[in-house]
């Protein structure tokens, strides 16, 4: 029979403590290890390593940056960590430019805030200036001697519950049909508080009214092209649509086109 080797405790001893050894060198490792890097993360909290270095402003026309970061309340030297998000879109949502808000944080400094201001729908001219109007119906303070040709001039709104009512209509339309306002003035009657009148950049004249503006102006494409281009007159679009000539003496196919519209 083969001798079986046998080992004292005694031979065991040192090598199990070898082992407790290691085994206690890898735990206090990792106990220094996340001790110094709590340590690390505190010290970064505390220093000027976590201040906001970087504010991006994108999405405005109207308002320039150094306004809307003042009224953001963010500073150079502030924490991002502290940064509360919503206050600051709350504080920038009470200017009246501002239609939305979002904010974001990326580390390690830098603070993004993008605005959607209002959409300039038109122009009113005031003191020889004219002032692009939102669609919120403010009118804006920043004035120019001549007009950008990029919304229409409207004309006799000293209502300003009309202007803004106006306003929110010209923001609903589509961009085809908006783009062919040249004018629009209000033009109030007796009969009709919120009568207005157009003038179109394809030569036409359009009576309408204030209310449901957006919805009755959808129509307005198709009734020009039954339309002969030579002839000038007024397309009136409310409850129907029908095309007054300036010469009142209608041809069989302007008759004809006016009883398909009404």
């Amino acid at each position: 029979m083969t001798k079986e080797k046998i080992v004292s405790i005694e031979d065991r001893i040192p090598k199990l403590k070898q082992a407790r050894k290691k085994k206690a060198n890898r735990r206090l490792v990792f106990y220094l290890t996340i001790f110094f890097f709590l340590i690390s993360i505190i010290v970064y909290l505390q220093s000027p390593l976590s201040d906001v270095k970087t504010i991006n402003v994108s999405g405005n026309s109207f308002l320039p940056d150094k306004e809307i970061i003042e009224q953001s309340g963010i500073k150079k030297d502030t924490n991002i960590w502290t940064i509360d998000k919503e206050d600051i879109i709350h504080k920038l949502r009470r200017n009246p430019l501002i239609n939305t808000v979002s904010v974001e944080t990326k580390l390690p400094w830098t603070v993004e805030i993008q605005v959607v201001e209002h959409k300039r729908i038109g122009y009113i001219k005031k003191d020889n200036q004219y002032h692009p109007i939102l669609s919120n119906g403010l009118v804006f303070s920043d004035s120019k001697k001549d007009m950008a040709g990029d919304a229409p001039l409207l004309v006799g709104f000293q209502d300003e519950k009309a202007l803004v009512e106006m306003s929110k209509e010209l923001s609903k339309l589509p961009v085809n049909i908006f783009n062919l306002i040249s004018e629009l003035h209000w033009t109030p009657s007796d009969k009709n508080k919120n009568a207005i009148t157009l003038y179109m950049t394809d030569g036409f004249m359009v009576e309408s009214s204030i209310r449901n503006f957006a919805e009755k102006m959808s129509v307005y494409p198709s009734i020009v092209t039954q339309l002969d281009p030579t002839v000038e007159g007024i397309i009136h679009i409310g409850v129907g649509a029908y095309f007054e000539p300036f010469n009142k003496e209608l041809t069989d196919d302007e008759k004809l086109m006016n009883e398909n519209v009404e």
